[in-house]
């Protein structure tokens, strides 16, 4: 036997990923395959469920064959998901019914904003720690049994299983014997009570999702079954799941109230863990459950950029700036440093704290002596920007748990130790630059880890990820704060 290894499983929303580490989190092999994306009519978005289990074993096996490592040592397999996509699927033949249904897809806005103006949001967050917003799983799953003819009978009857991306891979590679989720996941559903930690009749009644289609709600580190001999040629427990951000949560360490962590890719996700005491945001954030071990759960704020990497895209392909990020970036670097333009990148609307879809993205600040370099400059920052808009919001909404001692990022624009410069500068506190890209793998294999004993408490698990570059502010308070009173000035522009 050689040394202990861990499997993780990423089912992302554009490809799948398996990465297989080693004990201290080091990884040691990895195997993706793209993910295609369909756009059947103007704001829908759908997979094919087939092809994501097809991908999903295809790279467990790929990354065993590549690594050259024995599969008798690989302990345990993680599994770590796109959140709020769903499946609705035959019961008895294992078949889906309908297209899985993505997080991105916007086809129940109007039934959102019907159970808005009925004056249903509150009780909806009370419960939930959400808002009404198409984005989440359950709108999605009554939109299924509505409109593919028979399900909401069969589902009725029993015939029927749903479950976002996690529940139904399990269900797969466990033969379809194993028909669970973590509540991680559950509480991105509108469907789960997050302080009673139990699915809602409230919430169930009013979006008309009938109870016997939903999974089993476990911890996230926890016994989710065993993946079949013939896919990896032994049986192989599957001991760990968490939805992707706050798998990333874990694998940046982040399991002490104030700890904080934002991935910055095509938009951006910042989450502060508040321990075991559940905020209430008055700031419209989302209070959802950062995790579940031992019974034990702590819970986060999160907050949601719209447009962050997307905005360094524009660059390249709006802009006619050439050579991909790292040319965009060479260009902000040369901007003049007293410049004073202001790129708000509102390109989809604004997200938290603002909430505003009408927003629309604009340029501001033009002098005779800007050009492409600071709108380029402007645009890097837009992305701290709506970072500290997230941050002074939970500041705002959680004084007690957030000390924001630092920041810790990951996720693809953290690979420029430029940007993560600027988000040190621009916000004043200390980031902390994940050396290591695959944060959301490494905390599915650390729950996994500490599911199938390897590890001996969270914090021992959370303590085997390698070491991170450490990045103190060096901008002054004055020049940091008028950058930031300029980008407050150019908010009210754009909204709606």
């Amino acid at each position: 036997m050689g040394k202990p290894l861990i499997l993780a499983l990423d089912q992302g929303t554009t490809s799948t990923r398996a990465i297989l580490f080693e004990a201290d989190g080091r990884a040691v092999g990895d195997a993706g395959r793209p993910l295609r994306q369909s756009y059947p009519h103007d704001g829908w978005v759908e997979h094919d469920a087939e092809e994501i289990f097809a991908a999903c074993v295809g790279v467990l096996r790929d990354v065993v064959e590549k690594s050259d490592r024995d599969v008798a040592d690989i302990v345990a397999l993680g599994v770590t998901n796109q959140r709020e996509t769903v499946v609705v699927w035959d019961k008895a033949t294992g078949r889906p019914i309908h297209p899985a249904v993505v997080w991105q897809d916007r086809r129940t806005a109007a039934a959102c904003e019907k159970l808005r103006e009925a004056g249903h949001e509150p009780v909806v967050t009370a419960a939930t720690g959400l808002l009404l917003d198409p984005y989440f799983s359950g709108t999605k799953i009554a939109w299924i049994l509505d409109n593919v003819p028979g399900a909401r009978a069969r589902a009725e009857a029993g015939e029927l299983l749903c479950g976002t991306i996690d529940t139904w891979v399990i269900w797969r590679l466990t033969g379809n014997r194993v028909h669970a989720t973590d509540a991680t996941n559950a509480s991105r559903t509108l469907l789960f009570d997050i302080g009673r930690q139990a699915w809602s009749d409230e919430m169930l009644a009013l979006l008309n999702v009938p109870r016997a289609l939903l999974p089993t709600v476990l911890d996230c580190a926890a016994d989710y079954g065993e993946v079949t001999a013939d896919i990896l040629g032994r049986p192989l427990p599957i001991r760990g799941v968490a939805g992707d951000q706050q798998a990333a949560l874990m694998g940046q360490g982040c399991i002490r109230p104030g700890e904080m962590k934002v991935t910055y890719g095509t938009g951006g996700f910042m989450l502060v863990n508040t321990g075991e005491a559940r905020p209430t945001s008055a700031s419209r954030l989302l209070t959802t459950v950062a995790a579940r071990v031992g019974g034990r759960t702590t819970y986060a704020l999160e907050g949601s950029i719209f447009v962050a990497g997307a905005a360094i895209q524009w660059l390249n392909e709006g802009l006619g700036v050439t050579g991909g990020p790292r040319a965009a970036e060479a260009l902000a670097r040369a901007a003049r440093a007293n410049h004073a333009v202001v790129v708000v990148p509102a390109f989809t609307g604004l997200g938290a704290p603002w909430w505003d879809a009408e927003a629309r993205g604009a340029v501001f600040g033009l002098t005779r002596d800007a050009g492409l370099p600071e709108i380029a400059a402007a645009t890097f920052d837009s992305c701290v920007f709506q970072g500290r808009d997230l941050i002074e919001a939970m500041r705002a909404d959680a004084p007690s748990a957030f000390e924001a001692a630092e920041l810790r990022v990951d996720g693809g624009m953290a690979r420029s130790a430029w940007f993560c410069q600027r988000l040190a500068d621009l916000t004043g506190i200390p980031v902390h630059r994940a050396t290591y890209a695959e944060t959301t793998a490494l905390g599915a294999a650390l729950f996994a880890g500490l599911g199938v004993g390897l590890y001996a408490s969270i914090e021992e698990a959370a303590a085997a990820r390698p070491e991170a570059e450490r990045l103190a502010p060096t901008l002054t308070v004055n020049a940091r704060e008028e950058a930031y009173a300029r980008w407050l000035d150019a908010l009210p522009r754009v909204r709606s």
